[in-house]
């Protein structure tokens, strides 16, 4: 119960990689707020955490509008009065077909013997979809934060942990460059104000994960032959994603007291970038 006491904001709580860290902190005894636009899920996710003795407050919230970020910190203050551990997991992550395709043809050219080749990405994506991934991966990373160190600052006291890809430290995201270049301002983002608030006792940090196994995951690879299976895990030393519980769990420190770290990006992709 090394989280006794704290109240916890997790964005993008109500399902994945999201849910696995709210439920842990709430195992460790925090007070746990969860966002999401997924009303349903969000439902399914407080019982879960109210299961475990915890208190919740689910709330809907698109974190790319400002409004709704303030509303959102608005409620958390009627409730509990205060935040401790901010957790910006919300993001847009690249699934739709043409993603899946790009992706496959990205990996092909990295564990296949085919011809060097442009992957033909960058220069025929539209404005629309460059926009739309930076307004929720970075646009409501700042706005959470602001919102977070309006009350961490003068309390003293705060722990702000971003979640972050591999796909901004390294080219395993070259299949989506919008993407690489959102997490990658996350993690500038994270140095920057680890750095400025440190002397407020607030830390912040950064986690960049590899892949995470979540039943969406699991849908995708469901619907892919053998070889492309093969094809993927040959990017993985480990040869397997990472499990929520395994990223939560370091999420878990990062978010206590036993924690020394601030300004770190810490890369939890399971060797994928060595």
């Amino acid at each position: 119960m090394k989280l006794k006491g704290r109240v916890a904001l997790i964005t993008g709580g109500a399902g994945g990689l999201g849910q696995a860290i709210a439920l842990r902190l709430a195992s460790e005894g925090a007070s746990v707020v969860v966002c999401d636009i997924n009303e349903a899920a969000l439902e399914t996710t407080r019982a879960m955490i109210e299961a475990l003795g915890a208190q919740c407050l689910a709330l809907r919230c698109d974190v790319s509008s400002s409004a709704q970020v303030n509303a959102m910190f608005g409620e958390i203050d009627a409730r509990f009065g205060t935040l401790h551990i901010l957790v910006n997991n919300a993001a847009l992550v690249p699934d739709k077909p043409n993603d899946d395709e790009r992706r496959k043809r990205h990996y092909a050219l990295v564990t296949q013997p085919v011809p060097r080749q442009s992957l033909e990405i960058t220069r025929n994506m539209d404005d629309a979809e460059w926009k739309r991934f930076w307004a929720v991966n970075v646009d409501g990373v700042f706005y959470c934060t602001r919102a977070a160190l309006q009350r961490m600052e003068p309390q003293g006291y705060g722990k702000i942990i971003n979640i972050a890809s591999i796909a901004g430290i390294s080219s395993m995201g070259a299949h989506s460059p919008h993407y690489s270049a959102a997490k990658g301002a996350v993690i500038a983002f994270t140095r920057a104000v680890a750095y400025e608030v440190a002397g407020a006792n607030v830390q912040v940090n950064a986690i960049c994960p590899g892949g995470v196994q979540t039943p969406a995951f699991d849908r995708y690879l469901a619907q892919q032959t053998p070889e492309q299976i093969s094809v993927f895990k040959q990017v993985m030393p480990l040869g397997r994603l990472g499990k929520g519980e395994e990223y939560a769990a370091l999420v878990s420190h990062l978010a206590s007291d036993e924690c020394y770290l601030v300004g770190s990006i810490i890369n939890a992709g399971g060797g994928t970038y060595i």
